[in-house]
């Protein structure tokens, strides 16, 4: 079976970032070719994607409505192994503590815990926050404070930029896994948790393919989207599942989607979003 690596930047993400989604992709391509699994592609790839300080996740962040950074990833595969954190702070890359907490008897690890736990595992402390990221927060206090909104309000209303990243991959050996990765949306509250960690809502994997989501959060984890296009899979190929899945939203709802199964990749999305893949024949959809 041919490998097949899709990364993304994120739901909203535009052509300025669209290099770094073809060196995430690259990253995870040369672990394949080295004699990597799907998972060592997946982690490598996002790797990348929360390095670059352009993308909302890892470094550059968006900030919680009190000025802290509270991160998410998660990282599934085909053998229905999971590894998440949420609401971690002060690391530079969260997939990597998720990956480590796929070694554990536990699926997810939260808030001020996840944190404890990568540190316990050589994780040192660093702090994601960036100069855009702070301009950031202080434009979404103003908004507030001049539209009297509380702080959840309207939020997906008002959503721009770019959101969640992640990747998924397929190995020579038909294993498949899904990962991503996230620093949120604006008008967070300390301790908000998206659906970027949620098993089945921001990611799925198993024997059938890998899916991965982006969007606004508390939409996606309503439908249970990626469990939702996974089951679709067998029925729709890669193809089709992927623009079910972004049919059960309105189009003011933001959602992107990237898959892989046994019968290639795809991706869909209502936005702009930057994104590649080394499969063959796939094209851009918006739906």
């Amino acid at each position: 079976m041919r490998p097949i690596v899709v990364t993304h930047c994120g739901v909203g993400s535009i052509a300025e970032v669209q290099d770094v989604a073809g060196r995430s992709g690259r990253a995870g391509m040369q672990q394949l070719r080295r004699g990597g699994s799907a998972l060592d592609a997946a982690i490598a790839a996002v790797v990348v994607l929360e390095d670059d300080p352009r993308t909302n996740a890892g470094t550059g962040s968006r900030m919680r409505l009190d000025g802290s950074i509270q991160m998410d990833a998660a990282v599934m595969d085909s053998r229905r192994r999971v590894g998440a954190v949420a609401a971690i702070s002060n690391v530079k890359n969260p997939i990597l503590v998720a990956r480590k907490v796929m070694d554990t008897p536990h699926l997810l690890l939260t808030g001020e815990w996840a944190t404890r736990f990568a540190r316990r595992h050589g994780f040192p402390f660093y702090d994601p926050a960036t100069d855009r990221a702070r301009e950031r927060w202080h434009n979404t206090l103003t908004e507030l404070a001049k539209k009297k909104l509380p702080a959840w309000a309207k939020a997906w209303r008002t959503y721009s930029g770019s959101d969640t990243v992640g990747a998924v991959a397929r190995d020579g050996k038909g294993r498949f896994v899904a990962a991503n990765s996230t620093g949120g949306v604006s008008y967070m509250l300390p301790g908000r948790v998206g659906d970027s960690p949620i098993v089945g809502a921001g990611l799925y994997a198993g024997p059938m393919g890998a899916v991965a989501a982006t969007g606004v959060g508390e939409e996606i984890v309503r439908l249970v989207l990626c469990k939702f296009v996974y089951d679709q899979i067998e029925d729709l190929g890669v193809r089709g599942a992927c623009d079910a899945g972004l049919k059960l939203f309105p189009k003011s709802v933001p959602i992107g989607l990237i898959a892989v199964a046994k019968d290639g990749a795809a991706e869909a999305d209502n936005r702009e979003m930057a994104w590649w893949t080394t499969a063959a024949h796939v094209r851009k959809r918006r739906v």
